[in-house]
């Protein structure tokens, strides 16, 4: 008897699903049982820290929708576009006020429709033209002109209307075609035909996706704060931003400069304890790359690690369980596109063991309410094991393309007999499927995935042949998916064209395309071509790749030392070869000192591999300081002076205990006075209440306020000592100050808060110290007790306030004819400031998480072993 044969349909749990407007799950939320908890959290240099609760932000967007609602119909008496879709386009940066504006949005009953403001004139064009919004967002974007004839109002300007208007949730007779629309909202991607097309999203989708995601990884209960730094512009920070707000959490808003700072960004995750993350696979490997350069283990209570966009390499799957725990962490490939709510298949990797068994790392598995059908050209499914293109049907599948356009890439499901699974969406994929699980297989087509964006190869090279001057071309993609993934344009251009190098047509181009789409250009004397007359593609790939590979003996990059300093000849040597070696084939032009690490083709990944091969080197550089820099000038500038550790260069440079320094702040020492309280009081609270390497242990028990009410009671003393002293730069700006005592003569404080803890552990470690191995009696010790620099300084202007205020501090034990100088560092910094450059003796080097405290707790004890405390000593008698 024979038996059924197996096809490649894969099915995913079904669940039902009741319908509905997602703002209105929201409005149910806030009044059931999450208003007065935060709901938004964000920080920027302009605003500092807003934070807004539930009950202000579903108050603030009732206002504002009602303001625009008010625009629409009264000002402007707008009509729904060709589709019936009342939509609004927002051309903002990431903040408060964005999700603030989205939610009104929904509110008010249109849909939201994203321009990115670094898009390009002729792209948002083209996106208002074909979608029609009837009101446009902005804020304060400065060339209003380029949304043409659609109307437009600021943030500001709307929020303002919305001052005078109600806070109630709006009816739906008030909002926008009635309460009867049903889109959420429209994405642009890139266009099989060269122009980027609007995919519809409904809040019905939307939920089924949430819901999928809220059962098969829901949020414990100790994850208070999401967070959002995705692209609006991309599908995935859907998810990010009304996962966690439809469940009463909060979430934390990353500016844009954070999120492309891996070292940043791994502070703030640290900071809000985010437990889940959505990133390319792209960044996973720069921050596989930058956690294990550091000193303690990061990220640990990140949980879950969703890898999207990109195709996630085994290799790099089995290299994040070199760092995370198995067990504890989990890293998720998830499959989509935006026409399917940007996933419809996952697969969680859990350990190395688990991909030994793999040769690729699957798709995996549907989603609720999901089919995955593996289908041959006749549309009939393929057998397991066999290649197919991958088609998706259910619930998670968008309306469609605005203006209906590609209606054949939504069709109708002849193998369907549940009308939920009615229509399939041809995804342009090869897929294979063995024993229920998904392997994806490449493109039919010319899109590629560049950092989580799908761009069409065929919108590239039309932008690029429409350059005046450009005459034949052709778009490739090197080694898509890998690593070494590079955008190559081959062009041949025309005698008397204006544009005759690379970098000058990739700057044409930079008013047509977003940046991640803007090709290499390569321009050749003629374009090979096969025997039957069409482009020779892979003699133009191996050309590139003969001619540029790293490894190749004829590679050839031209280095300029014009201008740098004899004595750093060998560290440039060493940081102009290694930029060379990273970027190798992507080298655009020389490399000198004024050469800009990106515009020579870098990037955010291959910086964080220059960074680690220059550590390799025993050239230290934090990352921001790299990414910060102007040109490679800074760049050597800061690996000699060094803003996080202190090189082997800094170490036998010769600094000697007269602190020869270059300062590029001007910067002066003020004996403490009655005048400097405040600005004294609120640098030391911050430096140490923010940034101290012990408090952050007893974080929940202390406050604030505690610092400040010891330095009230202290104060006094503190001026009659006359030991103390604040520092400003030229603008007389307080930077920083230094609280010093004579070791023997510090007055009594009784502490009645918990900073005892800190006080008490600090008299253990000293102590001993003070009382048994240094001179005894009066004006023998000076001890320097607290020193702070205020939060707007940069790394470098820290170290350089930190540098002055030590010199200031030797002056002062000089000229009072101490003995010496003790003091107490915790940071490593400021450890190896004074082991390494200013010549302190270590009286004690001892692990923190061994202290007991007097209630037989380790108040310490989840530090690691590497968090030391080191009681150090200068004796100045014998030197001045």
């Amino acid at each position: 008897m024979g038996t059924l044969q197996q096809l490649a349909v894969i099915k995913g749990q079904q669940r039902g699903l009741i319908p509905a407007l997602l703002h209105r799950t929201f409005e149910a939320n806030v009044d059931k049982f999450c208003g007065t908890d935060m709901a938004l959290i964000f920080n920027d240099d302009s605003r500092g820290l807003t934070k807004t609760n539930y009950n202000v932000l579903n108050s603030t967007a009732n206002r504002v929708a009602a303001a625009a609602i008010d625009d629409i119909v009264n000002r402007h008496k707008s009509e729904p576009n060709r589709d019936g879709d009342y939509i609004i386009a927002v051309c903002m940066q990431p903040s408060d006020r964005l999700v603030t504006t989205l939610l009104a949005i929904w509110k008010a009953g249109a849909a939201y429709l994203p321009l990115d403001p670094t898009f390009p004139p002729n792209r948002i064009e083209h996106i208002l033209s074909e979608a029609q919004p009837v009101l446009v967002i902005h804020e304060d974007y400065e060339n209003v002109a380029v949304f043409g004839d659609t109307p437009a109002v600021s943030y500001s300007d709307l929020r303002k209307r919305a001052g005078d208007m109600s806070n109630a949730n709006i009816l739906p007779q008030q909002m926008l075609g009635a309460g009867m629309n049903e889109l959420a909202l429209v994405l642009y991607t890139s266009g099989s035909t060269g122009v980027p097309k609007g995919v519809r999203l409904n809040h019905a989708t939307i939920l089924n996706r949430l819901q999928w995601q809220w059962n098969r990884f829901p949020y414990l209960e100790t994850e208070k704060v999401g967070v959002f730094k995705t692209a609006l512009t991309f599908v995935d920070s859907v998810t990010e931003i009304w996962g966690p707000l439809l469940n009463g959490m909060a979430i934390v808003i990353v500016p844009k400069k954070i999120t492309n700072n891996p070292e940043r960004l791994v502070e703030l995750l640290e900071e809000y304890k985010i437990e889940r993350l959505v990133l390319v696979p792209t960044l996973l490997r720069s921050l596989l790359l930058y956690l294990p350069l550091q000193k303690k283990q990061l990220l640990y209570n990140l949980r879950i690690w969703v890898c999207s966009g990109e195709p996630l390499q085994l290799s790099l799957a089995k290299e994040f369980f070199d760092y995370f725990e198995e067990g504890v962490h989990q890293l998720c490939n998830f499959y989509g596109s935006t026409e399917v709510m940007g996933d419809v298949t996952y697969f969680v990797c859990e350990s190395k063991k688990q991909l030994s068994n793999y040769e690729k790392v699957p798709i995996g598995y549907p989603l609720d309410n999901t089919v995955i059908y593996i289908l041959n050209p006749e549309l009939q499914p393929v057998k397991p094991g066999d290649i197919g293109e991958l088609f998706v049907a259910g619930l998670n599948l968008a309306q469609g393309y605005v203006n209906g356009r590609d209606p054949h890439r939504f069709i109708d499901n002849p193998l369907a007999v549940d009308p939920i699974y009615s229509r399939l969406y041809r995804t342009g994929d090869f897929a294979s499927a063995t024993k229920g699980c998904v392997y994806y297989e490449g493109r039919t087509d010319s899109q590629i995935k560049i950092r989580g964006h799908r761009v069409d190869l065929s919108e590239v090279e039309k932008n690029l042949l429409s350059l005046s001057g450009v005459d034949k071309g052709i778009v490739l993609c090197y080694h898509a998916g890998e690593i070494d993934q590079a955008l190559l344009g081959f062009i041949t251009v025309e005698k008397d064209s204006a544009l005759q190098t690379g970098m000058q047509i990739e700057g044409a181009l930079e008013s047509k395309l977003p940046h991640y789409m803007i090709p290499q250009v390569i321009i050749l004397d003629n374009i090979p071509l096969l025997v039957n007359g069409k482009i020779d593609r892979q003699t133009l790939l191996k050309m590139y790749e003969n001619t540029n590979n790293n490894d190749d003996a004829t590679i050839e990059i031209e280095y300029d030392y014009t201008g740098v300093p004899e004595n750093k000849m060998e560290m440039a040597k060493d940081l102009f070869t290694t930029v060379g070696q990273v970027i190798g084939r992507s080298t655009r032009s020389k490399i000198s000192l004024q050469s800009n690490f990106y515009e020579l083709g870098g990037n955010s990944l291959n910086s964080i591999i220059t960074v680690t091969q220059l550590c390799q080197k025993g050239h230290a550089i934090s990352i921001t300081s790299f990414i910060g820099a102007e040109n490679l000038a800074e760049i050597l500038d800061k690996m000699y002076s060094n803003q996080e550790h202190i090189s082997e260069h800094e170490q036998t440079a010769g600094i000697s205990q007269e602190f020869e320094f270059e300062y590029k702040m001007k910067l002066s020492a003020h004996p403490l006075a009655d005048e400097h309280k405040e600005d004294a009081i609120n640098i030391l609270t911050y430096s140490f209440y923010e940034k101290a390497d012990l408090e952050r242990w007893i974080k929940p028990l202390i406050r604030e306020q505690d610092y400040r009410d010891i330095l009230e009671v202290i104060w006094d003393v503190l001026i009659e000592k006359q030991l103390s002293f604040m520092i400003k730069d030229e603008t007389g700006k307080s930077v920083g100050v230094s609280l010093n005592f004579d070791a023997h003569d510090e007055p009594e404080v009784e502490v009645n808060n918990n900073l005892v803890i800190i006080f008490e552990f600090l008299e253990y470690v000293e102590k001993p110290i003070r009382e048994e191995k240094l001179p005894q009696g009066k004006n023998q010790i000076l001890h320097s007790f607290m020193m702070g620099t205020c939060a707007e300084l940069n790394a470098q202007e820290n170290i350089e306030a930190m540098h002055f205020m030590e010199s200031e501090v030797l002056k002062i034990a000089i000229r009072r004819k101490f003995a010496g100088i003790l003091t107490t560092n915790t940071s490593p910094l400021t450890q190896q400031l004074g082991s390494n450059v200013y010549g302190y003796e270590t009286m004690l080097d001892f692990k923190i998480n061994q202290y007991v405290y007097r209630d037989g707790n380790r108040p310490f004890g989840k530090a690691g072993d590497d968090q030391r405390v080191i009681v150090h000593w200068k004796d100045i008698r014998k030197e001045h």
